[in-house]
């Protein structure tokens, strides 16, 4: 006799590209949230349009785990394509949902999985004329199925039908019937509820569901920007499309209605970040949005971004490399890229959210921090954190926040001076003084260049001023250490030989796999990463512990790469946890890399 499984499983979809079943996946993701139980939904689906196999994975978890599981506690599979492979990945004892108006393949029939078959397209085609209606509500039907043994309450999804059609109010009737279809059909046909519960709880509070480029696109409209130029690439291209919706509703000017932003699609990326610099050497705030094949593209110009002290803010939502890759899976693999973007000496500032608060409060930051520091700042966001949807805190803006413009000089400050020296360090921390073009009718910066200056912006190749003001770049860098966000602490001191060490979208499953370890017999202290350059905490961190694990989605440990050179770290101290398939890292897979590095007398003992 199985054990029921309350508010603790996973539900697969798969479906076929182009047959509208996001919006129903999304509709049985989204009553779960409503009924208060932490819910956390990944779409996987291909690069391109020509109906291949989609996946919608719903991970249900009471204790709030939100990082993705391996195994597969209920199959929903109306894609024959994909069938096989779909059959294989249930666990055994689990559910496999399917379309018997076909009958199954004996091949397909496993002794430990229980089969439930709904003839989806047989009840569509008897009970609804249209034929896209037809296609749509076969999708309905199978969530009314799952509403009705899995225990959501059918309210609940009313209201998400009301919600969705607001004002097509036509459309609600239909969709309740198709719900109504599954679940009667399962009353008519099948024993439920089943071994696997949803019931109602109160542990959401007011998270809110939202993915990260949509955040990322608020969080530039609060943080000032009015221009952004892009050029469309998968995974970031609802960055911009976010943000001018949101602009649309906060950037008009009530009087005029005139737009206060602007929008340019550029040929290329190379024109693109090449407009931001101009954009933001001529006052404005401008941002572009990109993936590491952009990123690749953009070099040239955070190069001169950098040498010439431009503030420029670039959101790279990293996908799977390298090229063209799977454009359409997920990495953290362009931090080398990113951290020394452009030949040269560069380093460049990089900020890693985890969550789409975070998106939304670092993109408004970094805008800050990018005057501040006068070069670029490149948010490594990805497309798991981008593209799915994420039970996120409430985002707060203090509505007194003035925009911190760095050392920007006024044309009466700029009379007062004998003589501006645009790389000048008067205050000793390698940030200079900057104008606005047009402050001064004679005084302050009117023209940039990439070629080496003097501290005046006089052209020079004489190599001791070049070295001096490279030395002084490299000073702003160690200034910038204490601006940027500091790392988090897991704990207040460390007290275990063991660090775990993590940032951006493997928190998640990070935070999981700390958790069940910590009931185990070995202990371990854990930081989060938060942006680069790394402050003294990082590095006091790795110095503290025996063996620091360091846990990061790419397959050449390029976080460890950057901890070493950085740092001067110990490359024996630094235990690289590496997953590259594109797939989010499991607290799983974690918790196995872990152990096998630890010795025979120290292997893990944990509990699920």
């Amino acid at each position: 006799m199985h054990q029921d499984k309350v508010n603790d499983f996973v539900v697969r979809f798969a479906n076929v590209n182009g047959t509208g079943s996001a919006s129903a996946n999304y509709l049985f993701a989204k009553a779960i949230f409503r009924m208060g139980i932490p819910v956390t939904p990944k779409n996987i689906f291909p690069s391109n349009i020509q109906g291949l196999p989609t996946w919608y994975d719903v991970r249900i978890s009471e204790k709030g785990y939100l990082g993705r599981r391996e195994g597969v506690d209920f199959m929903v599979c109306v894609n024959p394509q994909s069938m096989p492979d779909d059959v294989r990945s249930v666990k055994a004892g689990g559910y496999f949902l399917y379309d018997s108006t076909r009958k199954l393949h004996p091949e397909l029939i496993r002794e430990e999985v229980n089969y439930i078959g709904i003839p989806l397209m047989e009840i569509c085609n008897r009970e609804f004329t249209d034929p896209r209606q037809r296609q749509l509500f076969k999708n309905i039907v199978y969530v009314g199925a799952l509403a009705q043994m899995l225990g959501i309450e059918f309210k609940v999804l009313e209201i998400l039908l009301e919600e969705q059609f607001n004002g097509k109010e036509k459309l609600i009737a239909p969709n309740i019937k198709a719900l109504k279809l599954g679940a009667q059909y399962i009353l008519d046909n099948y024993n439920y509820p089943i071994d696997l519960k949803l019931e109602r709880r109160d542990l959401v509070g007011d998270k809110i569901m939202i993915d990260g480029n949509a955040a990322c696109g608020l969080g530039a409209v609060y943080g000032g920007a009015t221009v952004v130029a892009w050029y469309p690439i998968t995974p970031s291209t609802s960055v911009v499309e976010a943000f001018e919706g949101y602009a649309k509703k906060m950037r008009i000017d009530k009087e005029t209605g005139k737009h206060n932003y602007a929008i340019v699609q550029a040929e290329d990326e190379l024109a693109a970040i090449g407009m931001v610099i101009g954009a933001n050497w001529n006052g404005a705030r401008s941002f572009t949005a990109t993936s590491g094949p952009g990123l690749s593209l953009m070099n040239e110009f955070l190069g001169l971004a950098y040498f010439a002290e431009i503030p420029t803010v670039l959101i790279d939502v990293q996908r799977t490399g390298p090229s063209t890759g799977m454009p359409t899976r997920t990495q953290q693999s362009d931090i080398l890229l990113a951290a020394y973007a452009s030949h040269g000496d560069t380093k460049q500032v990089l900020l890693f959210p985890s969550d789409p608060k975070e998106c939304f409060e670092m993109t408004a930051g970094a805008f800050d921090l990018a005057e501040l520091l006068q070069t670029p700042i490149i948010m490594m966001t990805d497309l798991d954190l981008g593209m799915n949807d994420h039970m996120s805190e409430p985002f707060v803006w203090d509505d007194q926040r003035k925009y911190n413009r760095g050392k920007v000089l006024n044309a009466q400050q700029l009379e007062e001076l004998p003589q501006f020296g645009r790389y000048l360090d008067v205050d000793g921390d390698g940030i200079t003084y900057r104008t606005i073009p047009g402050t001064h009718p004679t005084k302050g910066s009117f023209f940039t260049r990439g070629t080496s200056r003097d501290e005046f912006a006089a052209y020079t190749e004489d190599g001791d001023v070049y070295a001096r003001n490279m030395d002084r770049l490299l000073k702003k860098w160690d200034t910038a250490k204490d601006i940027v966000p500091a790392p988090y602490l897991y704990q207040k001191e460390n007290k275990s030989p063991y660090g775990v060490l993590f940032f951006g979208t493997s928190t998640y499953s990070a935070e999981e796999a700390m958790d069940l370890m910590g009931h185990g017999n070995v202990s371990f202290d854990a930081m989060r990463i938060k942006a680069f350059p790394f402050n003294k905490t990082v590095e006091d961190f790795i110095n503290t512990h025996e063996k620091v694990f360091v846990i990061e989605q790419n397959r050449d440990a390029q976080l460890r790469t950057l901890l070493v050179n950085e740092l001067d770290a110990s490359p024996q101290k630094l235990i690289s946890i590496l997953n590259y398939n594109g797939m989010p890292i499991t607290a799983d897979n974690i918790i196995t890399q872990i152990s096998k590095s630890l010795s025979p007398a120290k292997k893990l003992i944990y509990h699920q």
